[in-house]
């Protein structure tokens, strides 16, 4: 791609040639059925898939569910490609195996245009984000980790579409590129493109919607989005609206303190007091929360909040603030829901702020997979109401600070190497 350096995937013959295809079809399960409830990654990865297939490659695609962080939606891929085959029209095979003699000898024996997808990467242990946190490995030194040396010698291309995980420094996203010619797929392609654009020139002024439950990628570009100005503005709902208001001081009790401290989230209470010496004109948080009361749900003013609950979405009050500021933003930037959503008694909060900005008049962006889970249930029409739908949560906020993602450097080191 001009002005990118990475190449696309219409600079190869595929031919009979076997490609290692990485895509991010990490979806949000239903905590019951344990059921994908959306499909907007596996939809988003089909043009790669076509392409691939029509130019007669064997494709062998790697993928990811779950982690450690989130181990409540770690699990078998068979749904996903269920899911792919049904819209590709032929046939995905799974094979529960990531790269074991199985696996290998599925791949071995492949004829053009055919596709397996393997199975879930976080079973290995060099895939998982506690891996990476504890091991920092560059790429060359990832060459001899399981998957790489076990499935490297099978393919003659890499091709990544998984934009979503550009941020990982893990052996499927940046280590391949050291040995096999690479490419960027359609959507990794696209994404990084709009993106671009935005964070380039966005309308004035910029505000960064954060929530959710997964924090460490907020506090992970707070301070670059507002030291660059990138983001005139944040809306801190979900438990970054808790965590911000601790941290001026707003008692939440045992409970809640409990659920935050099993999570390893407490720490970041002294960080969000550094942010709001730094900051503190620059963030609107929550004035009220709801909670569990009875059969029904309650709501407290930071004033007055029980001691003895937990806060699962954020107030009345704070919707109608956040959607004044939403009204007034040129370009609005969402990632991560303002509570426990998929819960009726707590999705008001998610439901009232997901409208304010599908109806408002500046440039929206939706990223991340609950962020988008939630778009799809609760805007109409959301593709036609939102600005740009993206596959990528805690890649799109790195980006978007201007940090360089491990993943557009290796394709880019590849591209100058082949």
């Amino acid at each position: 791609m001009e002005g990118l350096h990475i190449h696309t995937i219409d600079d190869f013959d595929y031919r009979d040639k076997t490609v290692i295809l990485r895509l991010d079809i990490n979806s949000p399960i239903d905590p019951v059925t344990k059921k994908i409830v959306n499909t907007n990654r596996i939809d988003k990865s089909i043009p790669t898939l076509t392409d691939l297939a029509a130019k007669g490659a064997k494709i062998v695609i790697l993928a990811h569910q779950g982690d450690t962080l989130d181990y409540q939606n770690l699990g078998p891929l068979t749904e996903h490609a269920r899911l792919l085959s049904e819209r590709l029209g032929r046939e995905v095979r799974y094979i529960d195996d990531v790269a074991g003699p199985a696996a290998l000898e599925l791949v071995k024996g492949m004829q053009g245009g055919e596709m397996v997808l393997l199975g879930n990467l976080r079973y290995l242990t060099e895939e998982v984000s506690t891996f990476e946190t504890a091991v920092p490995l560059k790429p060359e030194e990832m060459l001899d980790t399981y998957l790489v040396r076990r499935l490297a010698p099978l393919a003659d291309l890499y091709v990544n579409d998984a934009f979503a995980a550009a941020h990982r420094n893990a052996p499927s996203m940046v280590a391949f590129q050291e040995l096999l010619p690479s490419a960027g797929g359609r959507q990794l392609i696209a994404e990084f493109g709009a993106l671009h654009k935005v964070a380039a020139d966005p309308k004035r002024p910029a505000l960064f919607v954060l929530g959710g439950l997964k924090v460490s990628d907020a506090f992970g570009m707070i301070r670059q989005v507002l030291e660059a100005g990138t983001a005139d503005g944040i809306l801190a709902g979900g438990v970054l609206g808790i965590l911000f208001q601790m941290a001026q001081g707003v008692s939440f009790g045992a409970v809640q303190e409990q659920f935050l401290r099993e999570r390893n989230l407490l720490g970041f209470v002294k960080e969000a007091k550094g942010y709001l010496a730094d900051f503190a004109d620059r963030f609107v948080c929550p004035v009220d929360f709801a909670y569990q009361a009875g059969d029904g749900r309650g709501e407290a003013h930071i004033s007055a909040l029980p001691q003895d609950k937990l806060f699962t979405d954020i107030g009345s009050q704070t919707i109608k603030r956040f959607q004044t500021e939403i009204a007034k933003a040129g370009t609005i930037f969402v990632n991560g829901p303002m509570g426990s959503y998929e819960n009726p008694l707590f999705s008001a909060g998610t439901d009232g702020v997901w409208n304010a900005m599908a109806n408002a008049p500046g440039f929206t962006v939706v990223g991340g997979g609950d962020s988008v889970s939630a778009a799809f249930r609760f805007v109409e029409n959301p593709e036609e109401k939102f600005d740009y739908i993206c596959t990528a949560g805690g890649a799109m906020v790195r980006f978007l600070s201007g940090t360089e993602l491990p993943l557009i450097k290796a394709l880019r080191k590849a591209y100058g190497r082949h």
